[in-house]
């Protein structure tokens, strides 16, 4: 939904309530007044469906563990908080941004991390150059020229949600699509990590094991 500037003219008094409303809500004037006009008029906004996508995510994320999420109204990030089978139980945090709208990408993924164990951060990275070897192998075929795109660096990776075939996706397809591929890969993390799987094959099994089940790619 392409966005243009208008001037309006505004009583003060809906100006101090429109402001107020929109510090409540995290954002500013403009996309609330944007907001508000749009639902009178049942428009759906892309922030409408970023918050029907994330919606659909919460709901399969509560289904398969235990995790916290958040996100403010309006907003196009969504946070997941999930904790790690290790020694002293750190925190990892999934964050999902969207873009307002799908041209190669619908968003992407930074997966987050904070600690000074060198020994969990070199793990860490073992993981994400074997998961990226994985995906490397397997998902080819699927997106071509298209394939997701990936940045590694100290405490951060971040990996693209391609978009696959031609096709549009409802907003529950995509939410299902980027919940699945969240929750796969926290299960496989925190089994690389308690030494559940121990070699790429046993990660390749269970990767193997996600792309059959029947989930759209993402």
């Amino acid at each position: 939904m392409k966005k243009s500037m208008y001037s309006l003219m505004l009583a003060d008094e809906v100006v101090k309530a429109v402001d107020a409303m929109a510090q409540e809500q995290g954002t500013n004037r403009s996309n609330l007044i944007n907001q508000i006009l749009a639902e009178h008029l049942s428009l759906v906004t892309p922030e409408k469906h970023v918050g029907q996508i994330f919606d659909v995510i919460g709901a399969l994320m509560d289904n398969r563990g235990e995790y916290r999420m958040y996100s403010e109204p309006n907003n196009l990030t969504m946070s997941i908080k999930s904790v790690l089978r290790y020694h002293y139980r750190p925190t990892i945090r999934y964050e999902v941004e969207m873009q307002r709208s799908f041209t190669k990408t619908y968003g992407q993924l930074k997966i987050l991390f904070r600690t000074t164990s060198s020994e969990l951060l070199l793990e860490l990275t073992q993981f994400y150059k074997l998961w990226m070897q994985l995906e490397g192998i397997y998902l080819h075929n699927f997106f071509g020229d298209n394939p997701p795109r990936y940045e590694m660096e100290p405490g951060r990776f971040t990996r693209t949600f391609a978009i696959y075939g031609e096709a549009a996706c409802s907003d529950a397809e995509i939410g299902d699509a980027i919940g699945n591929y969240v929750a796969t890969f926290d299960e496989v993390l925190k089994g690389y990590l308690s030494g559940e799987y121990k070699t790429l094959s046993d990660m390749e099994n269970r990767y193997l094991g996600y792309l059959n089940s029947g989930v759209r790619l993402i």
